[in-house]
């Protein structure tokens, strides 16, 4: 009896697999030969290093445009010798 029970969850899981293994195959064939979804991919790949790269830039420029800023202030505003 636990023998059949056993042969007949293998045949259900198998047909499970396979089910889910078609259906993948189905998913997996729909986007890649579609152009809409690879041009979004590639676009996607192609901006997000360089708005990576960008923000970093930004924040390196800001913080060095701030340090001139303190040291012109500081130039011009001397500290008394008192």
């Amino acid at each position: 009896m636990l023998n059949l029970l056993t042969k007949m969850y293998y045949h259900l899981s198998s047909l499970e697999n396979i089910y889910f293994l078609s259906i993948k195959s189905t998913i997996v064939d729909m986007t890649i030969n579609n152009p809409l979804f690879i041009f979004a991919v590639i676009t996607v790949i192609w901006f997000i290093p360089g708005i990576i790269v960008r923000r970093f830039n930004e924040s390196k420029q800001a913080k060095k445009e701030k340090e001139n800023q303190a040291i012109a202030i500081k130039k011009l505003y001397p500290n008394s010798k008192d």
